[in-house]
């Protein structure tokens, strides 16, 4: 069972992959990169889900271990960031449609633990 602080992280985890794929939903890549607000609402969620599953791992290591690409994830965070001149839509859109599935089913699954 996880630890009730842990449960809190992979909520606003779970919480901000549902807000990305609510607001991706029936949007094409067109969409994504003519939409500032759509791009920012994507990348803020992104920076959410990243910040609390660093937080998650600063209080238990083994979080690490339980959602894949856990470093990746954190790195992406610090990228849009610290990095956000450097990033391209089609790479957050890319993440948004092979990796946003993944998490999502991930932390849930978690959660329902």
């Amino acid at each position: 069972m996880l630890p009730h602080e842990t449960k809190k992280y992979f909520f606003d985890i779970a919480e901000a992959c549902d807000l990305i794929a609510q607001f991706t939903a029936g949007k094409t890549f067109a969409d994504y990169q003519n939409d500032p607000l759509l791009r920012s609402a994507v990348e803020r969620q992104f920076e959410i889900a990243g910040e609390a599953l660093c937080q998650a791992i600063r209080r238990d290591a083994n979080v690490a271990e339980l959602i894949s690409n856990s470093s990746r994830i954190i790195s992406f965070r610090n990228r849009l960031i610290h990095g956000y001149s450097t990033i391209s839509d089609n790479v957050v859109w890319g993440v948004v449609e092979t990796n946003l599935p993944q998490l999502t089913r991930e932390v849930k699954a978690l959660l329902e633990k």
